[in-house]
């Protein structure tokens, strides 16, 4: 039996992401195939999560530089950020909680570019004159990930519709590091 694998890690990440302690056959019953079809295709666990992490990071990745985040202002460039990213953010919801992928030494390095690139975009509005200086890139890109993840757990949950995603985002990240005058 051919299983479809894009569609099979994202059926498994939307189950972990709401159900962290989801068996195997929980996953499988969720992807629509057999556990043992599952079985043949990730050996267990820690073998189906270290999966979902090399799809959903180069997924977050792809997105990442589909945004053009050195194109235009800041405040542009994370809006196009946030667009791009939400068809990955039910995924990235799933990885940042997942304790396992951040334990030990193995940390991926798709980690790091991400990072990277969104402290980068943060850095620059900061020295832009957009964003706030006393809230530092790396806090800010936190809070981005956990807007994200957050957002798409509401959309998941059919407490926020899809089309209000990245407005909804964009919205409250730049209305909290938007720079103001201070007035004497």
């Amino acid at each position: 039996m051919t299983i479809d694998r894009e569609r099979v890690l994202r059926a498994a990440a939307a189950l972990l992401a709401r159900k962290s302690t989801a068996t195997m056959d929980e996953v499988a019953k969720a992807a629509g195939i057999g556990r043992a079809t599952l079985h043949r295709h990730f050996a267990g666990r820690d073998a189906l999560v270290r999966a979902l992490e090399e799809f959903g990071l180069r997924e977050l990745e792809a997105a990442v530089e589909e945004a053009r985040p050195d194109e235009g202002s800041a405040p542009e460039a994370l809006r196009r950020l946030i667009g791009r990213t939400a068809p990955a953010s039910p995924l990235l919801g799933f990885l940042i909680t997942e304790n396992q992928l951040f334990e030990g030494e193995g940390v991926n390095e798709g980690w790091a570019r991400i990072d990277a690139v969104c402290t980068t975009l943060f850095r620059r509005g900061q020295e832009e004159g957009h964003f706030r200086v006393d809230l530092t890139a790396v806090w800010l890109t936190e809070a981005l990930y956990g807007l994200l993840s957050a957002g798409a757990w509401a959309v998941q949950a059919g407490r926020v519709a899809p089309k209000d995603y990245q407005y909804m985002i964009a919205e409250l990240v730049l209305g909290g590091c938007v720079r103001r005058s201070v007035e004497a």
